[in-house]
């Protein structure tokens, strides 16, 4: 093609270039590289240590961004920009995931707001990433960010006790580790179940009606 267009001359060859690696540079990108950062998430300040439902907690926001490793924008990243969902149950009942967790101000630059790089636009579930850089994002910063203290064992008020267990799941799979760590990637479904489980652990989410 750029044979093609050196025919028109060096000026309509040199528009096409850029025009080419510009694009590039603008387009999102839905793969996710690295891994997760190192973050002392049990020293984060403003953390809801109590009982469900936890509202986003915005007091402390500016200042758990940096241990977070996480930035303030002005509007939201366009270079990675992905999707997840997460479901939460206590005892069986759905606790809310709220909306604009991470938005901070409705997101207005002009009064003092931004966005985080994780964040939700509604109460359904949906976690949004997006991102000016590629990288390693995780489901504890995503948590960090809503303001809710999350481990092996807690989750807000909630620990495990030998006859109220904590358990966690990626895509329906029973997951052993420290959920602060799991990487998010596109379309992940997370499910976080404290005591007596629901009927069903849901395996996945759909996308159809979000649109993303």
């Amino acid at each position: 093609m750029l044979y093609g267009f050196a025919a028109l001359g060096p000026i309509a060859l040199l528009v096409v270039v850029l025009v080419i690696f510009l694009g590039r540079g603008n387009s999102s990108s839905s793969t996710v590289t690295g891994s997760a950062p190192t973050i002392d998430y049990a020293a984060l300040p403003g953390l809801q240590k109590g009982k469900a439902p936890w509202p986003p907690e915005y007091a402390s926001l500016p200042d758990r961004l940096a241990p977070l490793q996480l930035t303030s924008l002005g509007a939201e990243g366009t270079k990675l920009h992905i999707h997840q969902h997460l479901d939460i149950f206590v005892n069986g009942k759905h606790v809310t995931v709220p909306a604009l967790i991470g938005i901070y101000g409705n997101g207005d630059p002009s009064n003092g707001g931004f966005f985080v790089e994780l964040h939700t636009h509604d109460a359904t579930g949906i976690m949004h990433l997006e991102s000016p850089k590629d990288g390693a994002f995780t489901l504890g910063q995503f948590f960090g960010v809503w303001g809710v203290r999350l481990s092996q064992s807690c989750i807000g008020g909630y620990c495990a006790t030998a006859t109220n267990p904590l358990r966690f799941f990626v895509n329906g799979k029973r997951f052993m580790g420290d959920p602060n760590n799991i990487v998010l990637k596109n379309h992940q479904e997370f499910a976080i179940a404290y005591g007596k489980p629901p009927a069903k652990i849901p395996s996945s989410y759909n996308w159809g009606p979000s649109g993303l």
